[in-house]
């Protein structure tokens, strides 16, 4: 098989991709918009609304909306940044916390039920080898 670099990283993309639509999509309860704001602020700690929107690639005023959502449920709360007390950030709350690892653990649920019961012990063999893989990929693509 000679697959070349861009032809193996389109495939890698797409199943990827199509994986991580159909976890969420089976696993989670959150919507995507919550779900990946909890997500960054667990990541990197506290952030303003304009950084939570500059990461995920939205508009201030749906990041706004989003964190509005958020803080009603208990799951952010708003504070002042340790660095400069005139800045208000996002804080994830313990409950915040507690969903969002609620979310991580259904979604890895979903996807370990479908390797135990789909793939071999050989397949899953080569499946245990990936995640280096990707681990050594992104650490490059974080220079």
């Amino acid at each position: 098989m000679t697959t070349t670099p861009d032809d193996l990283a389109e495939e890698l993309r797409e199943a990827i991709g199509r994986i991580v639509r159909a976890t969420r999509a089976l696993a989670d309860e959150l919507p995507q918009a919550q779900s990946a704001s909890l997500g960054l602020l667990d990541r990197q700690g506290p952030l303003t609304i304009a950084d939570l929107a500059r990461a995920r690639g939205v508009k201030h005023q749906g990041q706004s909306r989003t964190v509005a959502e958020l803080e009603e449920r208990g799951f952010v709360e708003r504070g002042a940044s340790d660095g400069d007390r005139r800045v208000s950030v996002i804080r994830l709350t313990e409950p915040g916390r507690a969903a969002m690892l609620r979310e991580r653990r259904a979604r890895a649920g979903t996807f370990a039920a479908v390797i135990d019961a789909d793939l071999s012990d050989a397949e899953r063999a080569v499946l245990a080898q990936v995640p280096e893989l990707f681990h050594h990929i992104a650490a490059r693509l974080e220079r």
